[in-house]
């Protein structure tokens, strides 16, 4: 007979049982019972109220002192009739100190002082009823005042144990056989008629289903999305950054980046071995970056250098989306000039060593306002809008140098998690060096700033290792435990 069959047999001439009492009659375990209740239960045949009890169970080193007698009793065992030295007793016996303390407060020893100090019996005999206790305990008597056993607890010789069990009663649908149910409904049954004759097992609106194997968003792209919902609430448009592979011309020259710069050497940028060159440029533009690099012009003086044509076809990934912002701002000085407003988020990539904080290919963050008149408080104006919907209310501004913007300004805001301030962007006004050899009319100026989007995204979700977000040392259970959206702004 099947167990859920035995469990209602039983359960047939009896109004309660309880699981342990089964678990006892049918020698098996309780959790094997319990889980054949359920499935009783389920059908309505049975209803179960859950049970708590409690008893004391002897502990590791309470059955250790059943056995073999309490720590008291022990060490006066040990101690033979002449006397001994304390310092002897308590190394040769286990657990001396607790037995030492004990036997003493019962009067059981005493310290003989006549002579060289030595432990000696106070009582001929003694009884061990700790010992006596245990046992009594081991064999289910339990006659202990409240205050023996707290004792024994405290000497960690005794445990409660709380037991949980279910107190059966028989339910709407008892039956001491079990009687097969539907669990689908079929076309079959339902041409035929057949399912109005059959029984079908009710439906657990309470049971978890299957979850559903889905993708999830990883950090950078929630965090990608939000910088690109604050740059086009601001009126900008996205530049097309699908380009990864660049000349050297877009990516250094035409930013008034000299060609000795130690950006352009090989331990700092991926140079492309195939095609190794590019050959395609806008001549008349070309000759003028020429020029002004050169022997200068538009009032500078350049660089003094011989520019050479093959360090500008150079082939490499790029190493900042400024590259496409030259192209855009190039192609915005061929037609008539209006206010334009760019922003980019991709892929850049340098020749980094890698390290908790650095990749060598990474998010570039940038955005560019070309327009007549623009200045640096126009710069920092619009700084302070951008960053403070970042969640970044706290802004200071350091100068730096780079070799295409002047003045340029380090961004650096107040981390209130950290408590301290921490270098976020950087950002400047193009050189006319760069602009007017694009043929932009001489009074727009140019700002932008730019920053990465790893590094925010790992504030963001309280990482300090930058591999823990790329590569594959990831955490999956991170990116799927981590909410759809931020909801702390």
């Amino acid at each position: 007979m099947e167990l859920n069959e035995r469990i209602l047999k039983y359960l047939e001439g009896r109004d309660k049982v309880d699981t342990l009492t089964l678990a006892s009659e049918f020698n098996e375990e309780h959790q094997k019972i319990v889980g054949a209740v359920k499935s009783v239960e389920a059908l309505e045949m049975v209803i179960s109220e859950p049970v708590k009890s409690t008893k004391w169970e002897l502990t590791d080193e309470g059955r250790l002192v059943a056995e073999k007698g309490s720590h008291e009793a022990v060490l006066y065992r040990s101690i033979p009739e002449e006397g001994i030295k304390q310092a002897d007793v308590m190394k040769s016996v286990p657990n001396a100190k607790v037995g030492f303390s004990k036997a003493m407060s019962l009067g059981w020893i005493f310290i003989d002082k006549s002579g060289a100090p030595l432990v000696k019996h106070k009582v001929e005999s003694i009884t061990d009823t700790v010992q006596d206790h245990l046992n009594e305990i081991n064999k289910g008597i339990d006659n202990l005042t409240d205050n023996l056993r707290n004792d024994y607890k405290k000497r960690k010789l005794l445990q409660e144990i709380t037991i949980k069990s279910f107190l059966l009663s028989k339910g709407p649908n008892f039956a001491t056989s079990i009687k097969k149910l539907e669990t689908d409904l079929t076309s079959d049954m339902l041409l035929t008629g057949s399912w109005k004759q059959l029984q079908f097992k009710p439906y657990n609106f309470s049971a978890l289903g299957q979850p559903p194997e889905c993708g999830h968003l990883h950090p950078l792209l929630k965090v990608r999305s939000e910088f690109r919902e604050i740059f086009l609430e601001m009126g900008f448009t996205e530049m097309p950054t699908n380009q990864y592979v660049e000349s050297s011309f877009w990516n250094f020259d035409a930013l008034f980046q000299p060609q000795q710069h130690p950006a352009r050497d090989a331990h700092d940028t991926f140079f492309v071995s195939s095609p190794a060159v590019s050959t395609d440029f806008p001549m008349d533009y070309l000759e003028r970056v020429k020029k002004v690099h050169s022997v200068g012009g538009y009032g500078s003086q350049g660089y003094r250098y011989e520019w050479k044509l093959e360090e500008a076809q150079k082939n490499l990934l790029r190493t900042h989306t400024t590259a496409v912002s030259a192209r855009m701002l190039f192609g915005a000085a061929r037609a008539a000039f209006a206010r334009r407003k760019y922003f980019s988020i991709d892929k850049v990539f340098r020749n980094e060593t890698l390290d908790a904080t650095h990749l060598a290919e990474f998010h570039q963050v940038e955005g560019v306002i070309a327009d007549r008149g623009l200045g640096l408080a126009d710069l920092i104006s619009t700084l302070d809008t951008f960053f403070s919907r970042l969640g970044f209310h706290k802004l200071q501004f350091k100068p730096a140098y780079n070799p295409y913007t002047e003045p340029s300004m380090e961004i650096f805001a107040y981390h209130e998690g950290l408590g301290k301030w921490i270098e976020i962007g950087n950002s400047g006004v193009f050189r006319p060096e760069m602009l007017l050899p694009m043929g932009l009319p001489e009074d727009v100026n140019v700002i932008a700033w730019g920053l990465s989007l790893e590094r925010p995204t790992m504030i963001k979700y309280g990482l300090n290792n930058i591999r823990d977000l790329v590569g594959p040392k990831v955490d999956l259970q991170m990116v799927q435990n981590n909410p759809i959206c931020r909801l702390d702004k």
